[in-house]
């Protein structure tokens, strides 16, 4: 494993871990609707799970292009894109559920109810391209 494969894949669990510990917090704070800039728990959690979607969705269509034999960025992925991928995707998928099942109010409430189903989609987008770029890379062996 590459040094670079390895800081992709511990900034993807790092921000995963905090996206985890944002709807344990959310559990117990009555939440209001909020200010456009104020930062609630559920907008912190919601962006954090998004951000780790968009991680694995770009970390599966590395790994992806490195199965099909282009792009020169798949050396700075390596071998564990796919699996990354798939872990930061299905983290993505559950915090963004988390916080779309424990949110109080619709969109725009300051709920973070937009930034989770944002966070679900990208989940779902990298869970999709990891399991291909997983599945090619076994067929090309």
């Amino acid at each position: 494993m590459s040094t670079r494969s390895s800081l992709c894949a511990v900034a993807a669990l790092l921000i995963g871990a905090l996206a985890l510990a944002g709807p344990a917090a959310a559990a117990s704070a009555t939440p209001v609707a909020a200010d456009v800039f104020t930062l609630s728990v559920g907008r912190i959690a919601a962006s954090l799970s998004a951000l780790t979607g968009l991680i694995g969705s770009v970390c599966a269509g590395i790994a992806l292009a490195r199965t099909t034999g282009r792009g020169r960025l798949a050396v700075w992925v390596g071998r564990n894109g796919a699996a990354t991928a798939l872990v930061t995707g299905l983290i993505a998928m559950t915090v963004g559920g988390t916080v779309a099942a424990t949110a109080k109010g619709g969109l725009g409430t300051g709920n973070g109810l937009g930034g989770a189903y944002v966070a679900v989609l990208l989940g779902l987008v990298a869970v999709t391209l990891g399991r291909l770029a997983r599945t090619r890379s076994h067929q090309t062996r």
